[in-house]
């Protein structure tokens, strides 16, 4: 049996499918076989849908992440077999359970679909005259714990299997909330407060038999967040494929308990259950697969050092306009990953971050920038090696054009 090293190394080193090798080497993932082949046609041009350099990150509405070459290979290869998507499904599901070292695994349609297949798994288990019930659940409406602070928009997801929440702000008060209607606890990761710590969170469900829930659909990287929730006791754990894993946007990871997992796959598409139209292609199941072997297999530290030396070269540039200041810093769980804080003297350079953010984003090449009124933020680990240098000078351009 190998172990885990050996067998990510092994990965990397031989053809996965049909030519498909899962690189190991950062540049070439990250870096310049990321550049757009030439084609025909530009499609986007045509339609009049802008392009633009990515420097927000993995937000779903500015299609998150480019998937790397070894990923569009894998989705092509798909493109041209039949194969029995059950069949499929399972064998993919135990490969990524392997690599990632818990009792099982499903692709999903993204982080959002995952949630509700997995709520609908603590629902319904393996009884498929429920399955078909839902949202619909006779008796009294199944109960799902959060903590108040954990409450966010994906959270409706919870309440389309039909459960309804009970919002607690201690663990003497989720010991209490707990009940015969109680159905599973979810903990949103990337919540800015846990009134209740993670591994109080499982030992209570733990206790009560209740299953617990992890959302950590953008918590990669670190690498290990991928093993961490699992190992930590939590009965489901998601990620978002599409993401830092950088596989299909529409693809996503449900992870954990094998009962539970077997329960969600049964809700899911290509059954005619609450997950039918959450459907999932061969396509988008393979190439998540590879995006996780490649994810596995890269050099984590020396994709950090590069993120990190593109930061202070957009650092050096905007710093050449005057009174600018600049500060990198990285987040506490999403896109945890090198960020740049950029501020300055609005005396002496005359336009807000509102409409530099303006200015970058309607020029061209047009660039998207995070940040608030007071300052312009950005990362770079959705960008492109050659976009660092015309970025840096971009901002610093405009800056320079408003002293």
């Amino acid at each position: 049996m190998l172990n885990r090293k050996e067998m990510l190394k092994t990965m990397a080193a031989l053809p996965v499918i049909g030519g498909l090798a899962g690189t190991g080497i950062v540049r070439d993932a990250a870096g310049t076989a990321l550049k757009a082949p030439k084609y025909q046609r530009d499609f986007f041009t045509e339609l009049g849908v802008r392009k633009f350099i990515n420097c927000r990150g993995t937000i779903t509405t500015m299609t998150a992440s480019l998937m790397p070459p070894d990923v569009v290979e894998a989705i092509s290869y798909a493109t041209h077999h039949f194969v029995p998507l059950n069949d499929l499904n399972l064998k993919v599901g135990e490969r990524i359970a392997e690599m990632l070292e818990c009792e099982a695994a499903h692709v999903t349609a993204g982080a959002a679909s995952a949630i509700v297949l997995g709520t609908s798994a603590c629902i319904t288990g393996t009884d498929r005259a429920r399955m078909r019930d839902l949202p619909i659940v006779e008796g009294n409406r199944p109960e799902v714990i959060i903590q108040t602070t954990h409450r966010m928009g994906y959270d409706r997801m919870v309440r389309n299997t039909g459960a309804r929440f009970v919002e607690v702000d201690s663990a003497a008060e989720m010991e209490a909330a707990i009940n015969e209607n109680t159905v599973m606890a979810f903990f949103f990761n990337a919540a800015g407060e846990h009134r209740i710590p993670h591994e109080e969170f499982v030992a209570i469900g733990k206790r009560h038999g209740v299953p617990t829930m992890n959302d950590a659909a953008a918590d990669t990287p670190p690498r290990e967040n991928l093993f961490k929730y699992t190992r930590m006791g939590f009965d489901l754990v998601i990620f978002s494929g599409g993401k830092g894993i950088r596989g299909p946007q529409s693809a996503g990871l449900l992870l954990g308990r094998k009962d539970l997992i077997e329960a969600a796959r049964l809700n899911h598409s290509p059954n005619a259950n609450i997950g039918r139209g959450m459907k999932v292609n061969k396509e988008e199941i393979l190439g998540m697969m590879v995006a996780l072997e490649r994810f596995l297999a890269i050099d984590e530290e020396e994709e950090h050092e590069m993120w990190l030396s593109w930061v202070n070269r957009i650092g050096e540039h905007v710093r050449q306009a005057p009174s600018v200041e600049t500060e990198v810093y990285m987040p506490p769980v999403a896109n945890h990953v090198p960020h740049l804080r950029i501020t300055w003297d609005e005396s002496r350079v005359n336009a807000s971050p509102v409409d530099v953010r303006r200015e970058l984003q309607d020029g061209h090449p047009s660039i998207e920038v995070a940040g608030g009124r007071d300052a312009l933020e950005l990362n770079v680990f959705m960008m492109k090696p050659e976009e660092v240098g015309v970025v840096g000078r971009r901002i610093r351009d405009v800056l320079q054009s408003h002293a």
